[in-house]
């Protein structure tokens, strides 16, 4: 594969993924807000936790640690972990009556299932990144880091790369706080229910 075949489609991966990880689920949230669609909006808020490793990702990109390839086939994998393992959301969710906004929503839910499984699979193909100076090195991986620098630059162009590495590993921690909770305490005590007895 030529260097600019794998620039365009990288480019193309973080383009989907503005849309499909960023723009649809915050305009279906505000939708389901407005029209009271209570599990939907729960599901989605699931979501946003969920992602929360996608920006985490981009700040440990911008600060060039290779651990940013492990956390974004992570994220891959657990984006729709979260979007299908509620089996009470699923369950009203399919109760409900066909409207625009379960349409569009459960739509929403297949692309990024077929998205992030897919990219999971070319996420794979990134882990030397994670465990190779050399290779890190490389086109092949520093191309990833182009898109986060260009956010770096519009967002915090202030701030230096080691800074908002730094906070990308602080986010990375909390994170796998938070996870280690979910799978070893609250997960025993309440399944696969997202609502609280």
């Amino acid at each position: 594969m030529t260097d600019e075949l794998l620039r365009s489609l990288v480019w193309t991966d973080y383009r989907l993924a503005v849309l499909f990880a960023v723009l649809v689920p915050l305009i279906l949230l505000v939708w389901a807000a407005v029209k009271k669609a209570e599990a939907i909006q729960r599901l989605l808020v699931i979501y946003w936790r969920v992602s929360s490793l996608l920006a985490i990702t981009v700040y440990l990109m911008i600060g060039g640690l290779p651990l940013s390839f492990i956390s974004a086939l992570a994220a891959r994998i657990l984006i729709p972990v979260g979007l299908w393992f509620w089996a009470d959301l699923n369950e009203e969710i399919d109760d409900q009556r066909r409207t625009p906004i379960k349409l569009t929503f459960t739509a929403w839910r297949w692309a990024m299932t077929v998205y992030m499984g897919l990219g999971a699979i070319a996420q794979l193909l990134t882990l030397p990144c994670a465990v190779s100076q050399t290779a890190f090195a490389g086109t092949a991986c520093q191309v990833w880091l182009e898109a986060p620098l260009i956010f770096r630059d519009f967002f915090h162009g202030g701030s230096s790369r080691g800074f908002l590495g730094f906070w990308g590993i602080v986010g990375l921690v909390i994170y796998v706080i938070y996870l280690g909770y979910f799978v070893f305490v609250r997960l025993n005590r309440q399944g696969r229910s997202a609502v609280q007895d």
